[in-house]
C-alpha cells in the first residue's frame, strides 16, 4: 500500500512538472504556437475562394475540408514534438527519470493535443461557417474530429519518436505520418457524410474511438522503445 502511494505522487508530479515547463516554452514561443490554427484557417479561405459555386457547393464538402484542414495544421508541429527535448538533452533525464518513459511521452502527446488541436477543434463552428456547413453536421463533425485528433496525435508522435535522431526529418516526417492518417480522415469525414445522407454515423464514430482506445494503450510504449532506439 505505501509503495502505491508512494508511486501516484510520483506520476502526477512528474506530469505536473512536464506540463509546466511545455507550457511556459510555448508561451515563449507564442508565435510559433498559432501556426497550425493560422494554417488552418488560411486552408480554409483558400479552398472557399478557389471553389466558388455558391453556398450549397461548398457545403457539400465542408466537413471534408475541415477535416483535411485540422489534419494538415497538426502536422506543422509534429517534427518539433521531440526534438527540441533531444537537442537540450532532455530525453537523456527522461530515459534516467524515475518514471516510466511511457508516462512522460503520453504527457507530452497529451499536452501537444491541447494545445494545436482542441484550439482548432474550438473554431471549427467559426470555420464552418465560411464553408456554409449545415448546422445538422456540426455534432457529428465535432465528436469525429473529439475522437479523431487524439488519435492522430498518438500516431504522430510515433513517426516524431522514429526520426527524433534525424536532421531535417520535417519531410520525412509528414510523408511517414500521412499514410497513418488517412484511415482516421476516412472515418472521420465519413461519419459526417454519412450523417449528412441521413445514415447513422454511429459506427464510423466507434471505430475511431476503438482506435483511440488501441491508440491509448499501445502509442505510448511505442513511442518510449523508438526514442530508446534513436538515442541508443
Amino acid at each position: 500500500m505505501k509503495s502505491r502511494q508512494n508511486i501516484e505522487p510520483g506520476l502526477v508530479s512528474s506530469a505536473t512538472a512536464l506540463v509546466a515547463r511545455d507550457l511556459r516554452l510555448l508561451w515563449r514561443r507564442r508565435g510559433d504556437s498559432l501556426q497550425p490554427a493560422l494554417f488552418a484557417v488560411l486552408v480554409v479561405v483558400l479552398f472557399a475562394l478557389g471553389v466558388g459555386g455558391g453556398p450549397q457547393a461548398l457545403s457539400q464538402v465542408a466537413a471534408a475540408v475541415l477535416w483535411v484542414a485540422v489534419l494538415l495544421a497538426g502536422l506543422l508541429s509534429l517534427d518539433t514534438l521531440f526534438r527540441g527535448d533531444a537537442e537540450d538533452g532532455s530525453l537523456e533525464q527522461w530515459l534516467l527519470a524515475p518514471v516510466p518513459l511511457a508516462w512522460l511521452v503520453a504527457v507530452r502527446v497529451f499536452t501537444h493535443w491541447t494545445t494545436t488541436a482542441v484550439p482548432l477543434i474550438v473554431a471549427v463552428p467559426f470555420l464552418g461557417e465560411l464553408l456554409h456547413l449545415p448546422p445538422e453536421q456540426l455534432p457529428v463533425l465535432l465528436g469525429s474530429l473529439a475522437l479523431g485528433t487524439p488519435l492522430l496525435s498518438l500516431l504522430g508522435a510515433v513517426v516524431a519518436a522514429l526520426t527524433v535522431g534525424m536532421r531535417r526529418s520535417g519531410i520525412l516526417v509528414a510523408l511517414l505520418a500521412l499514410p497513418l492518417y488517412v484511415p482516421v480522415l476516412v472515418f472521420g469525414a465519413g461519419s459526417v457524410a454519412a450523417s449528412a445522407q441521413g445514415l447513422d454515423a454511429t459506427g464510423a464514430l466507434l471505430l475511431l474511438g476503438a482506435g483511440l482506445v488501441v491508440a491509448v494503450v499501445l502509442a505510448p510504449l511505442t513511442i518510449a522503445a523508438a526514442i530508446r532506439i534513436a538515442l541508443s
